[in-house]
């Protein structure tokens, strides 16, 4: 089992991702690179897929699926961004690729959510009630919404 310093370190990083993801993808809409934001952004969220492989289980977990998910969503971005300076449709496949992999990092904070603060545990103790549904329904069509105008938008300046 996870010491507490390490899944309060966990958590810490995954909230500076998520954090800074939202303000880059604001960047995305207004065609600002925000390059050390993004590089905050990209360090911080592929830090809290890896760090989240080194909690004990014996199997695999729907968490570490999404992390794999999450690491290859990454891979994308940080090549479009790094490696071919967002030229042709790495442009699109860095916005995209972006903001689904912050979506997993807010499913993610979502689910734990409901799991640990008592007061949304208490309105879906299984995760299957109306009140979890709902909230993941609202996170998924935001950054659906999120991701097309980015996509759109995401027209920034060269270099």
């Amino acid at each position: 089992m996870a010491s507490q310093g390490f899944t309060l370190f966990h958590v810490v990083i995954s909230l500076i991702g998520i954090f800074s993801g939202l303000v880059v993808v604001g960047g995305l809409i207004s065609g600002n690179r925000m390059p050390i934001l993004t590089a905050v952004f990209l360090l911080f969220t592929i830090a809290t897929s890896v760090t989240g492989y080194l909690f004990h289980n014996d199997h695999v977990t729907p968490a570490q699926i999404v992390g794999g998910l999450s690491l290859a969503l990454l891979a994308i971005a940080a090549t479009g961004y790094y490696v071919f300076r967002l030229g042709g449709i790495w442009r699109i496949a860095y916005a995209g690729s972006a903001v689904a992999a912050l979506y997993l990092n807010f499913f993610v904070l979502v689910v734990q959510s409901f799991l640990k603060v008592p007061q949304f545990h208490a309105l879906a103790p299984k995760g299957t009630e109306p009140a979890f549904v709902i909230t993941q329904g609202i996170v998924l069509l935001t950054f659906v919404v999120l991701g097309l105008v980015s996509i759109a938008r995401f027209r920034p300046e060269p270099a």
